[in-house]
Order: structure tokens, then C-alpha cells, then sequence
């Protein structure tokens, strides 16, 4: 009986471990990936023009001068971002 209680205890350790890992993940690097794939894609969007565009959550992308900037992006994670694009 005290076996199969250690490993019940083991396994919950291992849950609760892998759920903070996954807290962490959504709370601080996924944010910084979406705000990345955004600038991203506003870069290949804007080419060799200016580009602005509001995204669903509030934040704004400008683009212009070869850099584009997220702005506002608290919903992301993020307050400002910037990406020079190739």
C-alpha cells in the first residue's frame, strides 16, 4: 500500500510540475511569439510601402522605413516590439 501511495504522490508532483511549465509557456513566451509572427507578417505584407493595420486585440503594426513596429500590445504581452524587415 505505502507503493502505491508514493507513486500516486509522484504522479501528482509530475502534474502539478507540468502544469506551472504550461502556465509559464502561455504566460510569458507565447505572447512574444504571436507579437513575432505579427510583425512578420506585416513585414511581408508592407514591402517597400508604409503599412498600419489594428489587430483584433487593439494592438497596432506600423511598418515603413525597412522596420515595423507593435504598439499597444498588452493583449500579447507585449507594449512594444520591433522587427527590421529584410
Amino acid at each position: 500500500m505505502k507503493e502505491a501511495t508514493g507513486e500516486l504522490n509522484m504522479t501528482v508532483v509530475t502534474v502539478v510540475a507540468i502544469a506551472a511549465l504550461v502556465a509559464i509557456f502561455y504566460a510569458f513566451i507565447w505572447p512574444i511569439i504571436q507579437a513575432n509572427m505579427a510583425l512578420t507578417s506585416a513585414c511581408s505584407s508592407a514591402g517597400q510601402n508604409g503599412y498600419t493595420t489594428t489587430l483584433d486585440n487593439g494592438a497596432t503594426v506600423i511598418c515603413g522605413e525597412g522596420k515595423c513596429t507593435i504598439t499597444n500590445a498588452k493583449g500579447l504581452g507585449v507594449n512594444n516590439m520591433e522587427k527590421t524587415c529584410d
